[in-house]
């Protein structure tokens, strides 16, 4: 075991603050990593203070948006090298036995994937997991990702969590170029699917109810902007879109966006674990409309979107803090005041 910094939250009500953790030993099959950046997400926020409900276990170390250099590896290694540049997404194991893990869907591992933070290691010690605002991290090589070495690495943190979340509903309902999508919604994910939906070459519009959000959206490659309260418009592009990602991240009437959805088309839902509302039979029967829900992606899938990433130069749109920032970074996250997510650079932390 090794001593190593982080930041935890101690409690559900205790701001984050310097903690000294302990990570296991490089074993057979382990890569260790030095982080260099790590993203920021907003379900950070949520299980450090246990919104969700899922009993949050402390002290807890956050950060599922993980980027650094391989600093050893195990005997069984040989995919990695010292130096290499990877990345480490919100699953750090899996059964690796089960039908979804056979199939390359670690998320959907039917015995429970392990989170990267905050869920006990029963592949391992049944020690608790700890995430990436840390100096380092020892993952299992079937977990760690390779980074490509082509794009801005501090702003390719995001692309293992908000960019997975989007990039794999797009993939696995085949969206194509040609095919009119809606992004509904501007955030750390929506900016994301715009970018991923307009380098598939499909017709972007923007779904949201603020015009600012949608200018913004057309300098990250929307051709459309749609306002969501108006009614006209909204009217005027009923049975238009082949495929809607949901982003919005609460509570909200559905229905207005399933009258948008051509016949046999889909809205995926990502942004939200909230009740959907306004759900009815009519609509979707008439039309054989489907909602649907979409979590990360497999390994090979968050692999394939980086190199994608890396032949189409996309990366997120970020703004870098201190670790010792990380509590304002949160408040701030909370009133929607970032464009579209905060990494850490994780030397603010060793420098401390």
């Amino acid at each position: 075991m090794s001593k190593v910094l982080s930041y935890a939250a101690l409690s559900a009500t205790e701001n984050l603050q310097s903690h000294t953790i302990e990570r296991r030993d490089v074993g057979l099959n382990d890569v260790e990593i030095d982080i260099l950046y790590c993203g920021v997400c907003h379900s950070d926020i949520h299980m450090t203070r246990d919104e969700w409900g899922f009993n949050s276990i402390y002290p807890m170390v956050p950060g599922h948006e993980i980027v650094g250099k391989v600093i050893s590896v195990g005997f069984d290694v040989k995919q990695f090298k010292v130096g290499d540049l990877v990345g480490v997404g919100c699953m750090v194991d899996s059964c690796q036995k089960c039908n979804s893990c056979v199939d390359g869907l670690e998320q959907y591992c039917e015995s429970g994937s392990i989170s990267t933070y905050g869920s006990l290691d029963t592949m391992h010690d049944n020690s608790v997991t700890y995430g990436g605002y840390s100096e380092k991290i020892v993952v299992d090589k079937n977990f760690v990702v390779r980074m490509p070495n082509n794009i801005d690495v501090k702003k390719t943190a995001p692309l293992l969590c908000a960019g997975i979340t989007t990039w794999s509903p797009l993939r696995q309902w085949n969206v194509k170029k040609g095919d009119t999508v809606g992004i509904i919604g501007l955030g750390g994910l929506g900016h994301m699917g715009v970018k991923f939906a307009h380098a598939l070459g499909c017709k972007v519009v923007m779904i949201t109810t603020s015009q600012q959000k949608g200018e913004d959206a057309k300098k990250l490659g929307a051709d459309e902007v749609l306002i969501s309260t108006d009614t006209k418009a909204m009217e005027k592009y009923a049975n238009k879109f082949d495929f809607l990602l949901n982003t919005i991240p609460v509570e909200h009437d559905v229905s207005s966006y399933v009258e948008l959805l051509k016949r046999d088309a889909t809205m995926v839902v990502v942004g939200s674990l909230a009740p959907l509302l306004g759900v009815h039979g009519t609509p979707l029967i008439l039309g054989r409309k489907r909602i649907a829900g979409s979590l990360i992606g497999g390994i090979k899938e968050t692999q394939e979107m980086l190199d994608f990433c890396g032949q189409h130069d996309i990366v997120a749109d970020v703004e870098m803090i201190d670790i010792q920032n990380i509590n304002q970074a949160y408040t701030r996250m909370i009133k929607n005041d970032v464009k579209y997510r905060f990494v850490i650079d994780m030397q603010s932390l060793k420098n401390s």
